[in-house]
Parts: C-alpha cells; sequence; structure tokens
C-alpha cells in the first residue's frame, strides 16, 4: 500500500526526529546513561527507515545483477546461496571482474541502508 501515507519510512523517520530533538537532550541531561541507549535506538530506526525507503530498489538492483551474473532465474534468495555455492566450491573467486563488480555495487546499497556516511 505505497500510496497510505504516512509511509512506514516517514512514520519511522518522524519517530526518530522526536526522540533526537526532544527525548535525547532530557535523557542527556537527568539520565546520560539512558541518553546513551536512547542514540543507539534512534540510529536504528534511521537504519530502518533507510531500509524501508531503499531497500526494495536495493533488492531489485541485486536480484537482476545476480540473474545477469549467474545466467539463471530464481528468488533473490536462491540466487544467492547459488553464488555461495559458486564461491564455496571455487567455480568463482575474486579475478572474476563481473562478480567483483556485483559485490561492489550491493556493498554500495547496504552502506547506504546502514551507514550512508561512511561513504
Amino acid at each position: 500500500m505505497p500510496q497510505d501515507r504516512p509511509s512506514a519510512a516517514e512514520l519511522l523517520a518522524a519517530i526518530a526526529d522526536f526522540l533526537r530533538e526532544e527525548a535525547i537532550p532530557a535523557l542527556d541531561r537527568s539520565e546520560p546513561r539512558l541518553g546513551f541507549q536512547m542514540r543507539v535506538a534512534v540510529n536504528s530506526l534511521a537504519i530502518l527507515e533507510r531500509e524501508a525507503r531503499l531497500g526494495p530498489e536495493a533488492d531489485r538492483r541485486e536480484h537482476e545483477r545476480l540473474q545477469t551474473l549467474l545466467s539463471r532465474d530464481g528468488t533473490l534468495g536462491e540466487l544467492n546461496r547459488a553464488l555461495a555455492q559458486e564461491l564455496r566450491t571455487g567455480q568463482r573467486d575474486e579475478r572474476d571482474a563481473a562478480l567483483m563488480a556485483h559485490l561492489d555495487a550491493t556493498i554500495a546499497d547496504k552502506i547506504a541502508i546502514a551507514n550512508p556516511k561512511w561513504r
């Protein structure tokens, strides 16, 4: 139901904003340990928000790359397991430019969700 507002990503962002702007400053003054734990919780909410917003498109791109790389169809999970099997058996390794390009793109998408400030 992507047309419904607010979206899951918008709700998560609103909760994180409230906690960051209102709860953390109050906790920092009264309970610094809880202020730290709240920062961890807010960071987790931010990751969930980015996953809700960016994850489906990242999964679609990864799925397309895997279909091309492996020359077969399947679910994202099935294709990842097939790639893992090829890596375990030595059918593919770091000398495979297409594999390395796929891994680089997949990792970049995951970092954009987990910690976009990293790059």
